[in-house]
């Protein structure tokens, strides 16, 4: 099996920070997303840096990953370097009906109480048939508006006293607003029970594909806007992102770094909910100036005289 460095996907160090994970995160996704790339190989490129990210930005998978990496094997267990974890027992139908993990993610993390995509299937007692839990991604603009989700998984059907494997495949219905964690319950759906009576139960937990754009906070669904330091002065209309289309954004006018603009409606909504979306403002200084630009900026220092470090004096 074909091993996955995660590192050289997001294009970072093997000891960046998470800072600077994420960074290069938020660049590539923002180029390979989906909706802003047409590019045929597009989405698999997506999803390759959405996994290396999942990994590298969790401390516990981090530090299994960079194990693997540096012996060949995962921490305290023995036998194939990608072999199954855990207690469970695995099936790859989901997975590989999806293609949303690679096969190396799923050998490494399946067994993992918080990674993707895990698949497991508790023993039947003597009447009731196996539960079945899956971990489904789901991408925040199909959550901003809910979509109807085709997986396939795996089973062991007892009722024959014969163990047997079955797939099985669904069309399930992914409510609006559906959240990170949340576990939706498909009642019957899994395992058949002793006599064909009490059929196991489908678990689904969601999982929110980290957003190269925004993050979410609840309902609510923030987004960071970078404003030049005159922008932030003289204040400016702004043409900005939401996950229902572009909306027109006003600045005031000698706004902060950090100030928050509540934009109503535009967050997660759900049956009960309707959140909103927080524009947090991040003035950035150009990284690059002309010769004639710094000199307007030595004009201007010379020019205002307030003291934004007042407080410290006397201490």
């Amino acid at each position: 099996m074909d091993f996955k460095d995660y590192y050289q996907i997001l294009g970072v160090a093997e000891d960046a920070d998470i800072k600077a994970i994420k960074k290069a995160y938020r660049k590539l996704a923002l180029k390979l997303h989906p909706d802003v790339n047409a590019e045929a190989d597009a989405t698999e490129k997506f999803k390759e840096v959405a996994e290396a990210y999942e990994v590298l930005k969790d401390q516990e998978k981090r530090a299994e990953y960079d194990h693997i990496k540096k012996y060949g094997a995962p921490r305290q267990q023995s036998g194939s370097p990608f072999s199954g974890r855990g207690q469970h027992a695995y099936s790859g139908g989901f997975e590989h009906a999806q293609g949303d993990y690679s096969d190396f993610f799923r050998q490494v993390f399946g067994g993992h109480s918080n990674g993707f995509n895990r698949n497991y299937q508790s023993e039947p007692d003597m009447f009731k048939g196996q539960d079945v839990e899956l971990e489904v991604p789901l991408f925040l603009e199909d959550s901003a508006v809910g979509i109807s989700k085709h997986i396939e998984y795996m089973l062991t059907d007892h009722s024959s006293g014969h163990p047997q494997q079955i797939k099985k495949s669904l069309n399930v219905k992914i409510p609006q607003g559906t959240k990170d964690g949340e576990r939706i319950r498909l009642k019957g759906q899994g395992g058949l029970g002793s006599q064909q009576r009490l059929h196991g139960d489908l678990y689904l937990h969601i999982r929110l594909v980290p957003h190269p754009l925004f993050d979410v906070d609840g309902s609510n669904i923030l987004l960071t806007v970078p404003l030049l330091p005159w922008e932030a002065a003289l204040g400016t209309a702004l043409e900005v992102p939401t996950l229902y289309g572009k909306i027109k954004l006003n600045i005031p006018a000698n706004s902060q770094s950090g100030k928050k603009l509540r934009i109503k409606g535009k967050g997660l909504k759900t049956k009960s909910t309707q959140g909103d979306m927080v524009a947090i403002l991040n003035i950035e200084i150009p990284t690059k100036q002309s010769d004639e630009a710094h000199q307007l900026w030595q004009q201007l220092a010379a020019l205002e005289s307030e003291n934004p470090r007042s407080e410290w004096e006397g201490r």
